[in-house]
């Protein structure tokens, strides 16, 4: 694929499933049945296991969106890398209490693209910060 097309195909699931209404059955286009996704250590493998986890992931952020700050293909059309940001309200992030304040991390994910379809996802993200900001605020209430 070339540059201007897997950028394409980033945006379009940022746009499709992670804004609002949240459409997991995108996954099943945008994605290839095997795909895999690497995030803090944890391998998910699949395409059902990966709509599992994203579900979890909404419910724990609400009105979840992720904005790409940064968007980026390599010239030979395999890999594509987005700097990001993802906004939404504590529903629970690692299982601390739901108390509904705003939240925001920032990460970036590196996809390898095969068929016309993202096939794989390393992903690092901010959490331990966002994690020590939430706990802290929690210990505080």
């Amino acid at each position: 694929m070339n540059r201007p097309a897997i950028e394409d195909l980033a945006r379009e699931f940022f746009r499709r499933v992670w804004a609002p209404p949240h459409d997991l059955d995108a996954i099943d286009e945008l994605m290839t049945e095997d795909y895999r996704i690497t995030t803090a250590g944890k391998v998910v493998e699949g395409r059902a296991a990966f709509k599992a986890w994203v579900a979890q992931m909404q419910t724990t952020i609400g009105g979840a969106t992720n904005e790409h700050l940064e968007l980026f293909a390599n010239a030979a059309g395999d890999r594509i890398v987005s700097r990001w940001i993802t906004r939404g309200v504590n529903h629970g992030m690692f299982g601390l209490p739901p108390d509904g304040r705003p939240i925001a991390f920032t990460g970036i994910a590196i996809w390898r693209v095969q068929h016309g379809r993202l096939a794989e996802c390393w992903v690092e993200r901010s959490a331990l910060e966002l994690y020590q900001a939430l706990s802290a605020d929690a210990a505080e209430r």
